[in-house]
């Protein structure tokens, strides 16, 4: 709702969505932003594959890619952060950040879009 409420369109996949239909999704509709939340702790342990998958596919290799919500069981911890940027995702915002971080990073490529 609040990509919504920032002028995007939203196409939700739903919770709990296999691998293998985020990647065909998204080919399929193109989008400008993936946007992956997870919120039970698990988002962290199936992020990796999801975004080598994303990666793996020539025509979503520029797709800008981001991951926030619960990440762990354990809380927020920087060095899960650092994997998964390094494993392809362009942000990670953990629970409890500030959600004006998300709307930044959501409006900054807003802004290249319009370029």
């Amino acid at each position: 709702m609040l990509l919504e409420d920032l002028g995007h369109t939203v196409v939700n996949l739903g919770s709990c969505v296999p691998e293998d239909e985020i990647v065909e999704s998204c080919c399929k509709f193109q989008p400008d932003l993936l946007v992956v939340s997870s919120v039970n702790g698990h988002g962290f342990n199936d992020a990796g594959p999801l975004i080598g998958a994303i990666r793996s596919r020539w025509e979503l290799a520029g797709l800008p890619a981001v991951i926030g919500g619960k990440l762990g069981v354990s809380g927020g911890r920087q060095d899960q952060t650092d994997e998964l940027m390094s494993a392809g995702f362009d942000a990670v915002f953990q629970d409890g950040v500030n959600i004006a971080a998300f709307e930044s990073y959501v409006g900054s490529l807003s802004r290249e879009v319009e370029r």
